[in-house]
């Protein structure tokens, strides 16, 4: 069975690998198929939001957070 999963990429994006459906707020729809995957942004400065350009690496973004243990 696909699942989705997220990985939080060290001072980076999130990498979305499929299948999945991305939903904007208005109501516009992405569709990640199963072998796909893309990168959402989490720095706020890439010109494509909600998907990642590499504005992160000019930008300065650090971020390395970790999950917590379930």
């Amino acid at each position: 069975m696909d699942e989705v999963v997220i990985k939080v990429r060290d001072d980076g994006p999130y990498k979305v690998t499929g299948p999945a459906r991305i939903v904007d707020a208005d109501g516009g729809t992405y569709e990640i198929p199963p072998e796909g995957a893309v990168a959402l942004c989490r720095c706020g400065l890439s010109a494509l939001k909600p998907f990642c350009d590499g504005s992160h690496r000019d930008g300065g973004f650090a971020s390395c957070e970790r999950a917590l243990a379930s």
